[in-house]
């Protein structure tokens, strides 16, 4: 990483610590951004690094969601024990999803992904500590490691902002190591791959378990921020929204998926006082971006200033 990276990400960060301290952005919104942009980060990990379409991430995102929840209310869990059983919940799924995916390739693996996130779909409709189609909702946000109020919504803002960075970070030394140079490997040209003597399906399945864990992550920290679990969290159109935002910011890069997220949930957020009409406005804006920015926003921009992402 250069220094005018480093600066740049350094700025990035301040901006977010400094975010309480103004007005014009309501926190809970700058939470949801952060929930979505890990989310999204989570699936550029899979699609854009190790070149596989995933259309069913929101059973991850929307299962941790609803392990994170139930435990918080039903069982008293404490908020960071509830997240880790959510991620956990999250990683044993993408373990069986991706063992059984990865055997396929191309459009079969995203058709795989899709019909195994509707089963989970159609267990959260069925369970009975899922609540069906009203979901799991007044969800306590309880006391971080016994004395740190979650509730208050600066330091629950904070909270979300050191898991969002922790994971981010993660993500970008794993991208940058031996592992995620295999990652791309695969992606570039996977029989190349096999023939150096690589074991592409472990890498690949280690890369969709980790995707999934870190999505899952993004769902259970989502689960604590709006106190509620529902059906949206599994559903196929989650799976289709972190899709376009990882596109939309610039797939195969690291800080795409943020800014695409940023976009999408932005667009989401101040159009919905015109009605009906926001969601026509919303696709003109993305038939407008993808015209414009055909490697997204941020591929774009490294790729004008010739910088290697």
């Amino acid at each position: 990483m250069n220094q005018k990276t480093k600066c740049l990400y350094g700025f990035l960060v301040l901006i977010a610590v400094l975010l309480p301290f103004q007005d014009f952005i309501y926190l809970v919104f700058a939470m949801k951004v952060l929930c979505f942009a890990l989310f999204a980060c989570a699936f550029n990990l899979l699609l854009g690094f190790t070149g596989l379409l995933s259309f069913g991430h929101a059973a991850f995102f929307g299962t941790a969601a609803y392990i994170t929840a139930y435990f918080c209310k039903e069982m008293g869990f404490s908020p960071e024990l509830g997240i880790v059983l959510g991620v956990l919940g999250s990683g044993v799924l993408g373990y069986l999803i991706g063992s059984l995916a990865i055997r396929r390739q191309g459009i079969y693996f995203a058709m795989v992904t899709l019909a195994l996130s509707q089963m989970v779909y159609f267990l959260a409709v069925q369970m009975p500590f899922t609540g069906g189609e009203d979901g799991i909702q007044g969800v306590p946000r309880g006391m971080l490691f016994g004395f740190i109020d979650l509730n208050d919504d600066v330091s629950m803002y904070y909270f979300v902002l050191a898991i969002f960075l922790l994971g981010f970070a993660l993500i970008m030394r794993t991208v940058r190591s031996p592992f995620g140079q295999v990652l791309k490997a695969i992606r570039e040209n996977e029989p190349r791959a096999i023939s150096l003597g690589y074991n592409v399906d472990r890498f690949k399945l280690m890369s969709f378990v980790l995707s999934a864990a870190l999505s899952g992550l993004a769902g259970s920290v989502k689960a604590l921020v709006f106190q509620l679990a529902t059906l949206t969290d599994v559903h196929w159109h989650m799976s289709g929204e972190v899709v376009l935002m990882t596109l939309l910011g610039g797939m195969g890069t690291i800080l795409g998926p943020v800014v695409g997220a940023s976009i999408v949930v932005g667009l989401q957020n101040y159009l919905a006082n015109i009605g009906s009409w926001s969601t026509i406005a919303t696709g003109f804006i993305f038939v407008l971006c993808v015209l414009a920015f055909r490697r997204g926003v941020v591929g774009e921009i490294l790729a004008y200033l010739k910088i290697k992402s």
